[in-house]
């Protein structure tokens, strides 16, 4: 008796009630819903092109005794470019693929970017690169300023009372627009300049603008500094910005060694120093090649001086140019991380930084390369 109730009631002929305009729309509403699926099922949205097309427009040499240059690069498209702030950095795609990292020292409301290039003969080869093949309406690309050293004034999210900067050589680059932020705000800072002698110094005359604010203090002249000399009379509420080789920034650190009323931000422009390294050994996965790696060695740098080919940038552990994946072999050690970058999920697929990243004592690691 159940079923005869989940039926439709008979017409007065016997047959099931039906409705032919009704059947007609139900076929045509099939018919719309199928052709239309494929447009429906939703699909990915598509890559975006985040290139940002360079192109050279002033070349200039800006220390002699250091074979320092400073391009400034604007839009290759007559656009804006993407606004920056006093200590980013851009990540400067050369033509030989090579990536390579120069800290924005212009202004940053000119609409343009400013770096500076020291030839290092005996380097990775991009300074090299530029300074032999890039020249006035020469073409670069990169993917837009990024800031690892950022500048905190008073009233914008830091305590601190004066400034106190410190460049040592090419160190200067992210100094500058951190000097002319400083000036227009009314901060209090000072500043001490060191080098090997003012032929070496980029960019001197344009600090000659802030007058005694401003020290110079060469080798030549002077000696070598100590900390003291580079920090001055660095009262309580002294914010400090430092940047410059990498000895330089180890003795500062040493001396504010409990001064909690200081504050250090630095930048380097070398591979930080290995500390509490051991030696271990990697194998290139693609060759079977076995490169040894000494205590006070990175990765990177063994891969180098073995003639592999390894991508790197900025060697400090924060760009992930260097990025490649360790694969698990039988015998291999468990990668030591030693950087703030990678994600736990990238951690666990086996990927490490070379410029940073190693292995035990004694153990090996196999990486794709």
């Amino acid at each position: 008796m159940l079923s005869q109730y989940r039926q439709l009631p008979p017409s007065t002929n016997g047959r099931f009630r039906h409705d032919p305009m009704l059947a007609m729309a139900q076929i045509a509403i099939k018919t719309m819903w199928g052709v239309t699926r494929h447009i429906r099922r939703p699909s990915p949205p598509p890559a975006l092109d985040r290139t940002i097309g360079l192109r050279v427009v002033d070349r200039r040499v800006v220390a002699h005794d250091q074979d320092v240059i400073a391009l400034t690069l604007a839009a290759d498209d007559g656009g804006a470019l993407p606004r920056w702030y006093p200590g980013a950095h851009i990540d400067l795609h050369l033509p030989s693929g090579r990536i390579r990292q120069y800290s924005l020292c212009g202004d940053p409301a000119a609409g343009t970017y400013r770096i500076a290039v020291r030839r290092i003969p005996e380097g990775g080869g991009g300074s090299v690169e530029i300074h032999d093949t890039v020249h006035i309406g020469s073409r670069l690309t990169t993917h837009g300023p990024r800031n690892a050293f950022p500048l905190t004034v008073p009233g914008y999210g830091s305590p601190t009372q004066r400034f106190r900067f410190i460049a040592g050589g090419i160190g200067i680059t992210p100094i500058l627009p951190m000097l002319d932020l400083a000036q227009r705000l009314g901060v209090d800072w000072s500043m001490i300049y060191a080098g090997r002698h003012p032929d070496s110094l980029p960019f001197l005359s344009e600090l000659q603008r802030y007058g005694d604010r401003i020290g110079i203090r060469t080798d030549d002249r002077d000696g070598l500094p100590g900390a003291s000399d580079l920090l001055g009379e660095c009262p309580g509420g002294t914010t400090v910005y430092a940047c410059g080789p990498a000895p330089m920034l180890t003795m500062l650190r040493t001396a504010l060694v409990g001064r909690d009323d200081v504050e250090l931000h630095f930048e380097r422009f070398a591979a930080p120093p290995v500390v509490d390294g051991t030696e271990f050994s990697v194998r290139i996965a693609s060759t079977g090649q076995t490169v040894p790696v000494a205590a006070d060695e990175t990765l990177l740098a063994a891969l180098n001086r073995a003639g592999v080919s390894a991508p790197y940038s900025c060697q400090q552990g924060f760009c992930g140019t260097c990025r490649v994946r360790a694969l698990p072999r039988d015998g291999d050690g468990a990668v030591q991380h030693r950087d703030t970058l990678l994600t736990e999920p990238e951690r666990a697929a086996g990927y490490l930084l070379t410029c940073v990243s190693r292995a035990g004592n004694g153990q090996r690691l196999t990486i794709e390369l």
